[in-house]
């Protein structure tokens, strides 16, 4: 898709909000508003309370991503990689170390980012992660309130070689596990001597453990997201090519070939397209260069929520009243229509 000036098709209006920063980990008491919003349609405003700003609820991490709303326990789980933990954020509890290692689970020291990376939850609630530094998709073998690094590999080969090292992942309701394989995790990236696999590839794993190799066509896969109703799976590239694809999926749960959503290439703002939300209703909430990019599901952006931090990834808590966003050293949220 070929993207217009913005002078040319949207009328921006920037919304701003408080901003003081801190750079200590905290949860706040009272939590400071930041950042502000870019409005590129009038719809943009249904969506998003710019009334409530955006709020900083907790700070001071390596490199937070991979939010995941637990609905049973009012909580938020994320990963903060670097460090190799999942930090958990609730309302009433405000921040806490949740588990450790939480993606490299090796005796050797090694450098990069050995976290765990995308967090999710199977159809029993089990919870699900891409693994960097074990190169795996994995469950945690621990029921969720008893947290223990002890996991279960879902996921660490492909016809023999070696993942690179899953990124983030999504389940089809069939309950096969979607998930791309960039090299963010291998210590030294695409020079990595450890490295087997020739290509990042989107996989698919089946719920009797086959994997199968989706596309291979894109440079660095990153974010995956389905539509509501399964039919298009949506996947970001976090390279030179800033874009978002869009699939339609197969009825046996393969793709077809894809088209280009959107091309954010020409973008100025640091950051690429990385993780991705979808809502209920379809928009698609999705982090890129400046912030958090709001979709469309016919692919126009809406608006931006520029939180003033690179940010990573996105949740939505189960009544989709919130978006939580992990932004570097920052986790916020905004609240929704």
């Amino acid at each position: 898709m070929k993207n217009a000036s913005v002078g040319t098709l949207f009328l921006i209006l920037v919304i701003s909000c408080q901003q003081n920063q801190t750079h200590t980990m905290s949860s706040l008491q009272t939590n400071r508003k930041t950042g502000s919003f870019e409005v590129r349609e009038p719809s943009f405003l249904s969506l998003v309370d710019t009334s409530y700003g955006i709020e900083v609820l907790a700070e001071g991490f390596s490199w937070s991503e991979g939010p995941l709303w637990v609905e049973k326990g009012q909580y938020l789980l994320f990963s903060d990689i670097p460090p190799n933990k999942i930090m958990k954020w609730s309302e009433a509890g405000g921040l806490e170390s949740y588990l450790h290692p939480s993606g490299y689970t090796g005796t050797l020291e090694r450098g990069g980012e050995p976290g765990s990376n995308g967090l999710l939850l199977d159809q029993e609630g089990r919870l699900v992660l891409c693994q960097h530094g074990d190169r795996r998709m994995a469950r945690m073998d621990a029921p969720l309130d008893e947290p223990s690094p002890k996991f279960i590999t879902l996921a660490d080969h492909y016809e023999g070689l070696k993942l690179n090292s899953p990124n983030d992942a999504v389940f089809h309701s069939s309950g096969d596990l979607y998930f791309t394989d960039p090299p963010y995790g291998l210590v030294k990236n695409m020079e990595d001597r450890f490295k087997e696999i020739p290509f990042q590839g989107v996989f698919r794993v089946r719920k009797d453990g086959t994997v199968q190799l989706l596309t291979d066509e894109l440079s660095r896969p990153n974010g995956i997201a389905f539509s509501p109703d399964e039919r298009k799976l949506y996947v970001a590239n976090s390279d030179v090519n800033k874009i978002w694809m869009e699939y339609p999926v197969k009825s046996d749960g393969g793709i077809d070939k894809g088209r280009v959503f959107y091309d954010a290439s020409a973008e100025k703002d640091p950051g690429a397209p990385d993780g991705m939300k979808v809502h209920r209703n379809g928009t698609i909430y999705a982090t890129g260069p400046g912030g958090v990019w709001v979709f469309s599901p016919d692919a126009k952006p809406l608006g931006i929520i520029r939180v003033g931090q690179l940010c990573s990834n996105a949740a939505l808590d189960a009544a989709q009243k919130y978006l939580y966003i992990t932004a570097d050293p920052w986790l916020v949220r905004v609240r929704l229509k």
